[in-house]
This record gives structure tokens, sequence and C-alpha cells, in this order.
């Protein structure tokens, strides 16, 4: 099987990751397509993967036009070349677009459901999968699992923390920091979106370095007063930097998902409501606000418990009892299509193989 896989944003690398390897093990081929836009790039070649650059990300309304024109006209040329038998992605509308033209099986593991892009892909998509606890309904298309993205990647299968990371942080072993994120609120399903003011994320640095270290992770250029608190390490490196972590507070689900997972206290702040977030808050292993009403008494109450790690402990060892090994799901659901997915429709339960 020949699979081409296009990536949107440096967590579907993750997500994919595992997948991809195991599969060209197997003897598979697989090639990836991204545009330049944060450090997906870079995350590709670490994992040494064969993958063709489709050039800049645009973030104007005019080049995000121009972009589904040009990409699309990009993969397929690249497919004409690389003659994959299938598309895989994270909801990608120019995998979508270009199954059209050249009669290729699309299928997409989505879980922000923002309907602006859902709306494009999903008419030429053969299959959608989403976890158990999505909200949205796409009808006949839709394969449900008992699972997050996050687990593809993060499941204990899978990844092992570097213990060597707070030396890459220029950190003492029992030096306690915490991480932040910010996002560029760029992205189309950040529209309409809030989270953090600037006062507040000011009173929340300003507070946590009473502490210990702070650091920031961010998407785009972050204001003069807390360029200092950037984190600079190499993207491979952030799960690491997140399992070890004393709290997380951020403006972004996926890396609260991440840290739930994990098992490192999170606090999620965003206006965006969320099936994945909603049931990890479920289990206790974040916390989560629609602004930044009430975060920092809670950051507060957070680093007053003593048994705050072996309470998130706990629970993130429910979780990971409860729910499915992804990337062994998504192998097989890949290898026998369609005959996985007539399968799963009639019999749903039969994923519990992958717990």
């Amino acid at each position: 099987m020949r699979i081409l896989i296009d990536i949107g944003h440096p967590a579907h690398v993750h997500l994919f990751k595992y997948f991809a390897h195991e599969m060209i093990r197997k003897g598979h081929s697989v090639h990836f397509t991204v545009r330049d836009k944060e450090f997906e790039i870079a995350l590709l070649k670490n994992e040494g993967f064969s993958f063709t650059n489709l050039g800049q990300h645009y973030k104007s309304k005019i080049g995000k036009i121009w972009g589904l024109i040009k990409y699309t006209w990009l993969i397929i040329i690249v497919s004409i070349k690389y003659n994959p038998d299938i598309y895989l992605s994270h909801g990608s509308i120019y995998t979508a677009f270009a199954s059209i033209f050249l009669r290729k099986i699309n299928i997409a593991l989505e879980d922000t459901g923002n309907w602006e892009q859902v709306r494009l892909y999903k008419p030429f998509t053969k299959a959608i999968l989403t976890g158990k606890s999505f909200s949205k309904s796409y009808g006949s298309k839709q394969i449900y699992y008992d699972g997050y993205h996050e687990l593809a990647y993060l499941h204990p299968k899978y990844f092992k923390a570097d213990s060597s990371v707070k030396i890459s942080m220029g950190l003492k072993e029992k030096d306690r920091y915490f991480i932040l994120r910010f996002v560029s609120w760029e992205a189309s399903h950040d529209m309409r979106q809030a989270g953090l003011s600037i006062i507040e994320k000011r009173n929340i640095v300003n507070y946590l370095k009473q502490f210990g270290h702070v650091f920031i992770s961010a998407e785009s250029t972050l204001d003069a007063e807390f360029e200092p608190y950037r984190l600079s390490l190499p993207p491979e490196k952030i799960h690491s930097v997140l399992y070890y972590a004393d709290l997380f507070i951020g403006e972004g689900a996926t890396m609260a998902s991440e840290c739930a997972i994990l098992g490192a206290p999170a606090v999620y702040i965003n206006s965006m409501e969320a099936g994945s977030i909603k049931e990890q808050e479920d289990y206790g292993l974040l916390f989560h606000f629609k602004n930044g009403k009430g975060v920092l008494e809670k950051i507060k109450d957070l680093l007053k418990d003593e048994k705050l790690k072996e309470r998130i402990s706990k629970a993130r060892v429910k979780l990971l009892s409860e729910k499915i090994d992804v990337t062994s799901f998504l192998i097989w659901f890949m290898e026998e299509y369609p005959n996985s997915f007539n399968l799963l429709k009639r019999e749903p339960s039969y994923q519990d193989k992958f717990k």
C-alpha cells in the first residue's frame, strides 16, 4: 500500500508518526506533504520521513483562498509522481479535492469539528474517524473510536519521557518549572474564540515565577515582556518537557490534552468547547476555563495541593486502562479498509481488542 499523508500542524506529525514508522516496517510506502508553517518540517526531518514541502503557509483570508488552489494542485502533482493508493490526514481539504481529480480514497481523522473546513472535505472523504467523546455527527461516513488523537503518540507503548530534558532546559533535577502555552488565534478553528488577556498573562507569569521557572511555548511572536520566557528547545522534546512540568497553563487544546494523557496537571483556558477536553476534565486530569476569570485563583489552589501529582497520576492510569491504542487501531483500519469500515459499522465494539 502507498499512503500520502498531508500535514497541517505540528501535532499532525505526532499523530501519524508511529503509524507511519510501523507501516513502513511492514513493507508499505508512506510519503508526507506539508506547508512551512511552524516546525512541522523539523519534526518530519527528525523522524526521517520522506516528504514534500509545498511552500509557505498563508495567514490572510485571501492567502488561504489562494492556498486552497495552490496546495491542491501541488498535491495532485506530487500524487501523479508518487501514485498513492490512499490519502490520510487530519481533515485536509487539499487531499479531499485532489481525490476528486485522481479518484483516490480519502480518509480523515477529526477532533476539532471546524465546520468551515469539514463541509469542504466531507463530500469527497470515504471515512471520518473521530473519538467517542466527539460531539458532532457526520452521518454514515463517521467511525467512532474510544480514544483521542494524543493517544496515538503518547500512549505508554510508544512514548518514553527523556529524563535529561531538565538539563537541556538549564535546570537542576529538583527545580520546579511551569509551562505556559499561548496560541496565535489565526487558525480557522480559533476564529471567534478567546483565551487570556495580556494583563492576565502578566499576572500569571509574575505569580508563578515566585515558585519556580516559567517557560512559554508560543505559535508566533510574543509580547516583548514575555520573550525572555520563551521555551527554546527542539520541538521533538516538548512532550518530555510537559511530562516533568509541575503545572501547565495554556490556551491550546492539543497541549492541554497531551498533559492530561501524560499525567501533568493542566489548566486550559479557551472559549472553545471540545468533547475530549470535557471527558478529560471528568477524569480529573485537567481544569477548563472559558476565559481568564478565576484562573489565577485556581493556580494558587493547585500549587498548595501537595497530593496533586498523585491524584493526577491515578486518574491517568484509569484513563489509559479504558482507552484504545489509537495507532494500532489505525494500522488495522488502513490495512483492512474497506472491510474494517464495514465491520465497525456492524460491530463497533470490535475496536475493544485494541485496549
